[in-house]
């Protein structure tokens, strides 16, 4: 089993931007449910194991935000930063002082959801300061699904502007390439096409391919040859809300060609 972030690696933050529609705030809450799981497993042999946190940082969307999970998030043991009170829920640029804290915590494993764009981006430029590419990991979760996000060029457009609001450099690439429940297998493979052009483009690597586990099932063992984290839909907007699911996913690593 492969591990995103390994007991032995010296990654203590990742902070997950991405274009709207690119399914961050899914991949987000996914990974932190892994983390949580993959920690507590490492615990029973080793003395380890590091708290994991879940930031939300999108202030922007007040649609799919973590903090709509964060009973379940808790419940899992997995400490959840959101604004306190009423203003838990409200739509308002407020960026607490806790966050630059998880980025100067070495023993924290992190999870930083950052609002989708060079808008909400910019929220980063004001802990930049604390941001240190050997601790922390700044990845673009690309759906070429999504408008202007089909082609390499149109990709790295998308990352420059990020970059420049956000003032930080992306060390890797998420690809994320979706259709909702109209996702099929080839449609992974496709944009994972795109997503390499674009990591070799930048210089940068794959860090995993996140695929909802009802596709994935449906995927052969050699169609991806990069981690995978197999997810499962968390986040549904509040006309559809329902339960949340307490289970974190698997990480897997597909076998080699």
């Amino acid at each position: 089993m492969a591990a995103i972030v390994g007991r032995d690696s010296r990654i203590s933050s990742v902070l997950l931007v991405g274009d709207y529609g690119s399914g961050k705030t899914e991949i987000a809450v996914n990974l932190a449910f892994h983390l949580s799981a993959q920690q507590a497993g490492e615990a029973a042999t080793t003395t380890g194991r590091r708290q994991v946190a879940i930031a939300d940082l999108d202030l922007v969307n007040p649609y799919f935000r973590c903090r709509e999970a964060a009973e379940p998030l808790a419940e899992a043991g997995i400490r959840v930063v959101v604004p306190p009170g009423g203003q838990r829920f409200a739509d308002l640029p407020i960026l607490l002082p806790q966050v630059r804290g998880l980025l100067q915590d070495p023993d924290a494993l992190s999870i930083l959801d950052v609002g989708g764009d060079d808008v909400g981006a910019r929220v980063l430029s004001a802990i930049a300061p604390s941001f240190d590419p050997a601790r922390h990991a700044f990845w673009f979760v690309l759906n070429t699904n999504r408008p202007f996000n089909d082609t390499v060029a149109g990709c790295v457009k998308t990352i420059r502007r990020i970059e420049a609001s956000s003032t930080l450099r992306v060390t890797g690439i998420v690809p994320n390439t979706h259709l909702m429940d109209e996702t099929t297998p080839e449609m992974i493979v496709d944009g994972l096409r795109v997503a390499e052009r674009v990591s070799t483009e930048l210089g940068v690597s794959i860090a995993f391919v996140a695929v909802m586990d009802q596709v994935a099932q449906r995927m052969a063992d050699d169609a991806i040859r990069h981690p995978v984290l197999k997810m499962r839909r968390i986040m549904v907007p509040p006309w559809l809300r329902r339960d949340i699911p307490k289970t974190g996913p698997e990480l897997v690593r597909s076998r080699p060609v």
